[in-house]
Parts: C-alpha cells; sequence; structure tokens
C-alpha cells in the first residue's frame, strides 16, 4: 500500500466501505515485501476501520468476503506482533457478531433450525484438488487448503519439541494464533451441526462440516497429524511449566506463556470436537447412514490410547494439560480396561455409543479394593503411572458431576452416601497401591485427591449431626 487513507481516529466517525473496499485492493495485491513501518500502520488503520464499521455500530453489517479475506491475510503473513494480535481479535469478533452457522429457533418445532450462512471461510473445502500454478499464486494469501493446517501443526510441534525454532520469534507466535483461530472456525461449524443431528438424525449436516472434510481429505497424514497434535500438547505443556520469567522482556514472557496456554486449550478443542465427531460418525455408520465419502479412518480416542501405552512419558503432561471432564476420565476408564477383564462386546448396531462402553467409575475404582488386584495391575503399567491416573479420574468425576448438577443433564444424581463410597473408595485405592509398592511415595497429585476425599467425606458426615443437633 502506498498511502494510508484511513486515520487511526477512523473509528469515531463514519466509516465509508467503499473507502474500505478500496484498501482492501491494496491489502491483497500487497506482498511479504512491503511490510515496512508505514504499510504496517496502514493496516492497523484498515484493521480499526472494518472493526469500526462492523463491530461498533449496532446495525454494522458483514464484511465482504475480500474483506474478510484480508484481514485473514494479516493475520497470516503479518509480521510484527501488533497486526497479528489485532486481526486475530477482530476475526474472533467478526465471528462472534455473524456467525456462519448457528441454530435458530422455530416456534414450530422443538428443534432448533440450523442455519448455515454463505459467507466467506479461511479454509477452501476443495482442497483435495491442487491448485495451478497460477490460482494457486492469486489464492495464496487470502486461503487456506487443509495440507496448509495440516504443515502449520507440524511446524507447531517442531517449535514446541524441537531447537530449530526459538520459542519466542514472531513467527512461531504467529502460527499459534493463527492456529487458535482457525480451531475457533472448525469448532464453530461443527457443533451447531452436530447438536442438530442429535435431534433430527440428518447425518447430512454433519457431513458436510469443515471437521469432517478436513479429516476426510486425501491430502493429510490423519494419523501423523494426530500425533502431531497430542505432541504440541505435551511439548507446550513442558515449556510452560519450565520457563522463567525474565527481568528484561517479562511482559514478552507472560504473553508467551499465554498463548502456549491458550494453544493448548485450543488444542485440546480440536481433540475433544473430533471425538465427538467420531461418536456421531459410529452412530450414523450403525444405522446405515455413512458412505465412502466420509472415509475411514481410526477414531482418535484409539491413536489417543495407543499414545499413551507405548509412550508413558506423555502421560502426565497429557493429563495435565488436557481438562475435559468428560473425555478426560472417559480415556482413563478406556486406558485402564486393556489391563483388566475384557470388557463385554457391543453390538455394531445396537446405536448406544458411550465414553466408557466397558467399565464404569465405580467398577474402575473396585479394581484396586484389595492387594492382588492392584498389584497385578501395578505390575503391567507401573505404580506411579496407577496413582497419576487415580487421582486424574476421581478429579475428573468430581469435575464431570459437578458440571452435569450445574446443568441438570445427570440421571439421578449423586447423594450423599453414594459420593461418600466413592471418596472411601478412592482413599482405599491409593492406601492399597501405596502397600504394595512400599517404595512408592505419593505424588502431589495423589495427596491433593486423598485430601480433596476425605474434606468431602468430612462435610457429609458431618450433616446428619447438625441436622440431629439442630432437633
Amino acid at each position: 500500500m502506498e498511502k494510508t487513507i484511513i486515520g487511526s481516529s477512523s473509528s469515531s466517525r463514519t466509516v465509508n466501505r467503499g473507502v474500505i473496499e478500496e484498501n482492501t485492493l491494496a491489502i491483497l495485491d500487497a506482498t511479504d515485501s512491503k511490510y515496512t513501518r508505514d504499510a504496517n500502520d496502514d493496516r492497523i488503520a484498515y484493521l480499526e476501520a472494518v472493526r469500526a464499521a462492523s463491530i461498533l455500530p449496532e446495525n454494522g453489517t458483514s464484511p465482504t468476503n475480500k474483506m474478510y479475506g484480508a484481514v485473514f491475510q494479516i493475520l497470516r503473513n503479518g509480521k510484527s506482533l501488533e497486526l497479528m494480535t489485532t486481526s486475530f481479535l477482530l476475526l474472533n469478533e467478526l465471528d462472534v457478531r455473524f456467525p456462519r452457522v448457528f441454530i435458530s429457533n422455530t416456534p414450530s418445532s422443538e428443534a432448533g433450525k440450523l442455519e448455515v450462512v454463505d459467507e466467506w471461510s479461511p479454509f477452501t473445502l476443495n482442497s483435495d484438488v491442487a491448485l495451478d500454478g497460477e490460482a494457486a499464486g492469486k489464492n495464496s494469501n487470502s486461503l487456506f487448503d487443509f495440507s496448509c493446517f495440516h504443515r502449520l501443526i507440524e511446524e507447531l510441534n517442531e517449535a514446541a519439541n524441537g531447537t530449530k525454532v526459538h520459542m519466542a520469534d514472531t513467527k512461531f507466535l504467529g502460527g499459534m494464533l493463527l492456529f487458535q483461530y482457525l480451531v475457533n472456525v472448525l469448532e464453530g461449524d461443527f457443533k451447531p451441526r452436530n447438536s442438530v443431528y442429535a435431534e433430527t438424525g440428518d447425518w447430512q449436516l454433519v457431513r458436510k462440516s469443515e471437521l469432517n472434510t478436513f479429516l476426510a481429505s486425501r491430502r493429510i497424514n490423519y494419523k501423523s497429524l494426530m500425533k502431531d497434535c497430542l505432541s504440541i500438547m505435551c511439548g507446550l505443556y513442558q515449556v510452560y511449566v519450565s520457563t522463567p520469567y525474565g527481568n528484561d522482556h517479562i511482559a514478552m514472557d507472560i504473553g508467551l506463556l499465554e498463548a502456549q496456554r491458550n494453544t493448548c486449550l485450543a488444542m485440546q478443542r480440536l481433540l475433544v470436537v473430533i471425538m465427538e465427531l467420531d461418536v456421531s460418525k459410529k452412530k450414523a455408520d450403525s444405522e446405515g447412514y455413512t458412505t465412502r465419502a466420509d472415509g475411514m479412518r481410526t477414531p482418535l480416542l484409539e491413536i489417543i490410547l495407543d499414545e499413551l501405552t507405548y509412550n508413558r512419558h506423555m502421560i502426565s503432561p497429557f493429563f495435565q494439560v488436557f481438562t475435559d471432564s468428560k473425555w478426560k476420565l472417559g480415556i482413563i476408564l478406556q486406558y485402564f480396561s486393556k489391563y483388566i477383564a475384557k470388557p463385554v462386546v457391543c453390538t455394531r448396531r445396537s446405536g448406544n455409543v458411550t465414553l466408557a462402553e466397558d467399565l464404569k467409575f465405580s467398577g474402575f475404582l473396585k479394581c484396586f479394593s484389595n492387594g492382588t488386584s492392584t498389584r497385578n495391575i501395578s505390575k503391567k503399567i507401573g505404580a506411579d503411572v496407577v496413582q497419576l491416573l487415580i487421582a486424574h479420574a476421581f478429579l475428573a468425576h468430581l469435575g464431570l458431576s459437578s458440571q452435569q448438577n450445574v446443568e441438570g443433564t445427570s440421571h439421578p444424581q449423586e447423594d450423599g452416601s453414594s459420593l461418600m463410597e466413592t471418596c472411601d473408595h478412592v482413599i482405599a485405592a491409593l492406601d492399597n497401591l501405596r502397600r504394595t509398592n512400599r517404595n512408592m511415595e505419593i505424588s502431589p497429585l495423589g495427596k491433593e485427591a486423598v485430601f480433596t476425599a476425605a474434606t468431602i467425606r468430612s462435610i457429609i458426615s458431618e450433616k446428619p449431626r447438625k441436622k440431629l443437633h439442630q432437633s
């Protein structure tokens, strides 16, 4: 761009959309070599103008596809932290204000109607078809195919676990913001579709989602991609807990750690929606609705279990950073089911797809009710791993129960007697584990689980005494 058309005070006056469109063409035509100070100022002014036209007014209108593409290009190719964070925040604001996929309430039906707005998306959905040279050149700045998303994840994995890219490198920070935004897009497109599918059974709604299209693409290596995702989560967590604050760049250090934390959360959300898609796909498959177009792939839950089984050093960081109570508990129960009595096999057409078909939490705790079974499991997977998983499973169980009670989605809520029994089983399980492995020390997380169980037990047992005393 050759000049700034809209100054920094543009938000205080009426914004001419025609002028913004003119700037849009300048943004899209700009090359990486034009990231001078003046050009950066122009881009910041452009972002402010788009926000002033679409976000600030109550009757603001959605940007055009070219305007969306220009803002996305700034995020994707920005050379300064200011450009990347400003464009990242603007894109998320626009998605909240003008969602592409949402559920509208209809008076004539209990189930909401899925509304799909044919608007701009950062992904090119025909990503299985390679662009020719001319088309690739024209679209490389504003479109993002699934192979590009795969490469982005590979680059993040290299930065999180390697030494070639410095963690504070601006490109790495921009990559984390870009990844977070793309996950927001995939999640925002998938969740309303999956919710309506659960009500109507219309698999076509989920089949057309960007997430399903992405995972079915022939241009990505699905298993390798999922392993990279797990590696990024664990790698970023290790860096997050081991990075000290510096005296000279404390603001930069805090910003970097926050970006790493948010990237871990975004990765968790990506894994969760993929597992939710797998559950829906399995249900649709059992009912005969899937076709070859939906692709054949290993469910992500199985890939996670395999990685945790053969890379046990990943277990601790994974469960430290993976905080979704529902799936966390389900993964732990499925992990333990590999080392205890064979589960009952569910029929293909049962339609009852659950997280832990093979083992319930109460049954999981009973596996450690005596020294013999505790010793046998400890020999297979290690006492330290057993301790860690018992503690994580208990805390996830409490988190899930609390969430269900607040949302009113649980079946009969866990009463005081059953909760006290659960706490007793947790304390007994860790006690048996320590007795059968005398050299094992109780970890801080194990102590937290015992303390939490003992506290809950004490509170529940105190209530009848108070009632008796009051009467």
